[in-house]
């Protein structure tokens, strides 16, 4: 076989992410690729790829000694992936809730952060923090169907928040009305109290008031 023709066979090795790693996501599939990516040298980054569950790690016979790195690293990775903090696009993936409700129950504590991560934006010097999440107690939230019993609660609390308000609305207009009805009477009283003065008919006709 030619050398040039050699150079081009490919070393190629493949893992499956389990159930247990993914938790249904696709979103999260991903995030592990992108950790080994992280990891990896930057001319061995596309080396790697996803395809549903799989990841392939595909390069030239020529390239052996890179291979051999870039394997060793996704290995260790997948390893580790059932453990790796759930970032927020995960969880929100993982859980089907939107970013607003992540939010939320992450400042009420329902849902308990794990820490903060900082990475910096591909292309910019600026870097952003954001909260990760312990994986296990993601799988255990998504195993109770937590998610719906907080829908519940939630659209409970606002129907009393509303309720709440009118009643306090109510209450208000109420106390300005007997404010209003009190200050009218009190008027009303005050005009009636003022004495009056006899004997005004007398001067008059007595020529004094002129």
């Amino acid at each position: 076989m030619p050398k040039r023709e050699k150079n081009h066979i490919e070393l190629i090795r493949t893992w499956s992410l389990p159930a247990a790693v993914t938790m249904g996501s696709a979103v999260r599939a991903k995030g592990v690729l992108q950790e080994i990516q992280a990891r990896l040298p930057a001319i061995s980054k596309k080396s790697i790829s996803l395809q549903g569950v799989d990841l392939t790690l595909a390069m030239a016979a020529s390239e052996k000694t890179a291979f051999n790195v870039a394997a060793a690293v996704a290995k260790k990775v997948m390893t580790e992936a059932e453990a790796l903090p759930v970032i927020p696009r995960e969880i929100e993936d993982i859980l089907t809730i939107k970013t607003s409700e992540r939010h939320r129950w992450l400042a009420d504590g329902r849902l308990p952060s794990a820490g903060t991560r900082t990475v910096r934006l591909n292309g910019r010097a600026r870097q952003i923090t954001f909260h990760v999440f312990d994986p296990k107690m993601v799988e255990e939230l998504l195993d109770k169907g937590a998610v719906e019993e907080w829908r519940v609660e939630d659209a409970e609390a606002k129907a009393e928040k509303r309720q709440r308000a009118a009643y306090q609305a109510k209450l208000t207009r109420s106390l300005k009305k007997e404010a209003a009805k009190q200050s009218k009477k009190a008027k009303d009283s005050s005009r009636d109290t003022v004495p009056k003065l006899g004997g005004w008919e007398e001067f008059d006709v007595d020529g004094l008031l002129r």
